[in-house]
């Protein structure tokens, strides 16, 4: 027991986790050079492509100083805001953590909420240096920075690159003296802490787990805590980068996947606890939470004929992404498809990517929205996520949208900008802060329905890609709220409607309006596309109809004969236009969820 450490890396995105994450793995010769590949921890095509992690994963590493075998568990987490949960989780369960931070960039927003995430848990924090091989670094200020904003001592702080494996002993030597081991209980009641799991098809679900009390054995009955079920253990594994070990039990402080057989995820959610049914601990390790979703999209099929296999797709990954949530819905405008919840928006946009890519499917999302609280005139409250969901105004007493708390780390040529931007976006400043004369910390809390969108690429475009962003929900607050509507030839499309700030609105409509005349077709009579709230109107834009030129077969004569003529197209245009309906193509949908 006194020979393992658990520990995790800490980073804002591509400050070179992984990397460093694979240079660990090879040093402890857990891989030869010719198993090795780049991001070896990162097991999917998107991950690789985009340098982020999604899942977290696990290691065992084994080691050896001044005659002594260590055994070392690497726990990866994601690094991305979305997934802070699954964070929280895999810091529980180590013992103290790696606070990696680039050398040329210095501390980013990321960082920071992870860091107190871990100051959370008494995680034993190494303030580790990377990339110090690039010509930009500055190694004196980035000290002094995690000093300044995090308040972590950095005398002892460790310089490496990753890339060329400067330094990574002298990592390896740290972990081993700095970080505590686990505490040995092996006689008291099985306490585990699941914090990771996915779906094997051959498997069935597997539970990634930390031990903290007692043991699991082969053939264990195990008892999952929320759910308050028995399961048979069918198998134990220590994960490996390569292929997992077997093992015959998991004692105390280690690190180790659970196969119970089971053929869903809904019974091993990541933050439960396991325990054994023979010998029940009395109550689960602090801090489980149901994954949440924030954000909702509706997910329809391109070709209508598809949506079962969007359904069966669906199915096939909620077996290795539990967090997602999604329930069948129809559109007027779209055909058949899901409301999907989503974690946040990379969440959102990695699903559809996964969806298209892994299924074949082509798909059409819908604009986000977030849930609203409505609270209705008779003292009743429901929840909504799609706007055409909303009662009508007459039944409103007053609506409440959900709050975050931003944290942005910006350089100072930047600021007025940056604040320009975030109040027009609603924001309440609650902090600022100088952290060297040219970088400021910013505080501000935000409605999540106004960052959901594309204010992430407006606050990248505005720095010049400097500006690093993380946010955390908080909770819901009243807003003066309306729905917008948008009609064509007099028939609400349902797919079009958004809830805006009232203040808003009139511009928002105009805007959407305007946008719509370009690209709805024109048709043999007159299209009028309207802006409305309730049953005012607020903004108005006609297409003008396609006109035949009936008078071309009149060569002179009398006038009379050309009025007709016109009179009559003018009878067949007024019929039409009292009958006619306008099929708006699916461009349409895609190029209006793109105007701000």
């Amino acid at each position: 027991m006194k020979n393992i450490r658990n520990f995790c890396i800490i980073a804002h995105i591509d400050h070179g986790k992984s990397t460093l994450a694979d240079r660990i793995i090879s040093e402890c010769g857990a891989i030869t050079d010719r198993q090795m590949s780049a991001q070896v921890m990162d097991t999917m095509d998107i991950e690789k492509e985009r340098g982020i992690t999604i899942k977290a994963q696990s290691v065992r590493l084994e080691y050896e100083l001044e005659n002594e075998n260590f055994v070392l568990n690497l726990i990866d987490t994601p690094g991305h805001v979305d997934f802070s949960y699954e964070v929280s989780r895999s810091l529980a369960s180590c013992e103290g953590a790696l606070l990696v931070v680039d050398a040329s960039q210095g501390v980013e927003a990321q960082t920071i909420a992870n860091v107190y995430l871990a100051l959370e848990n008494n995680l034993e924090i190494i303030p580790v240096i990377n990339k110090i091989d690039l010509p930009s670094a500055d190694i004196d200020k980035v000290k002094h920075e995690i000093e300044h904003i995090i308040g972590i001592s950095c005398d002892e702080a460790i310089c490496v690159s990753a890339k060329t494996g400067q330094g990574i002993k002298e990592l390896i030597e740290a972990i081993i003296k700095k970080i505590p081991a686990p505490k040995d209980d092996d006689n008291s009641p099985c306490k585990a802490l699941i914090y990771d799991s996915w779906f094997d098809n051959y498997l069935g679900a597997l539970a990634l787990v930390r031990v903290y009390e007692g043991q699991i054995a082969l053939n264990d009955e195990v008892f999952i805590m929320s759910t308050a079920k028995k399961h048979l253990v069918q198998g134990l594994l220590y994960p490996h980068p390569l292929a997992p070990i077997k093992t015959k039990q998991i004692s105390s402080g280690e690190v180790g996947i659970v196969v119970l057989g089971l053929k869903t995820l809904g019974d091993v959610q990541v933050g439960d606890t396991i325990s054994l049914s023979k010998n029940k601990a009395s109550k689960p390790i602090e801090g489980f939470e149901k994954a949440k979703a924030f954000v909702f999209a509706g997910l329809y099929p391109i070709e209508t004929d598809k949506f079962e296999d969007l359904r069966d797709a669906l199915e096939k990954l909620k077996l290795n992404d539990s967090s997602i949530t999604y329930e069948p819905e129809t559109s007027l405008a779209l055909g058949f498809g899901f409301r999907v919840g989503f974690l946040g928006l990379l969440h959102m946009e990695v699903i559809k990517e996964r969806l298209e890519r892994e299924f074949n499917l082509d798909l059409i999302a819908t604009a986000p929205t977030v849930t609203y609280e409505v609270y209705l005139t008779d003292g009743s409250m429901i929840q909504i996520q799609n706007p055409s969901e909303l009662p009508m105004v007459n039944k409103i007493d007053y609506i409440k949208e959900p709050f975050v708390r931003a944290t942005i780390i910006t350089p100072s040529e930047f600021l007025g900008n940056l604040i320009t931007l975030l109040n027009n976006k609603r924001g309440t400043q609650v902090k600022m802060d100088y952290i060297t004369p040219v970088r400021v910390l910013l505080e501000y809390d935000l409605p999540l329905n106004e960052i959901v969108m594309d204010f992430y690429d407006k606050l990248k475009s505005l720095t010049r890609g400097y500006a690093s962003f993380d946010y955390e929900p908080i909770e819901f607050r009243v807003g003066d709220l309306v729905k917008l509507d948008i009609k064509v030839a007099g028939e609400n499309v349902d797919a079009l409607s958004i809830i805006v700030p009232n203040q808003k609105a009139q511009t928002k409509g105009k805007e959407l309006v305007k946008a719509m005349k370009e690209i709805v077709p024109r048709q043999l009579f007159e299209v009028a596309i309207q802006a409305s709230i309730g049953s005012k109107i607020i903004a108005r834009e006609t297409i003008k109809s396609m006109g035949k030129n009936v008078t071309a077969k009149c060569y002179g004569g009398d006038i009379t004969r050309k009025r007709k003529l016109l009179e009559k197209q003018k009878e067949g245009k007024k019929r039409m236009k009292a009958i006619g309906k306008v099929n708006l193509p699916q461009e349409a949908f895609l190029s209006v969820l793109k105007i701000d």
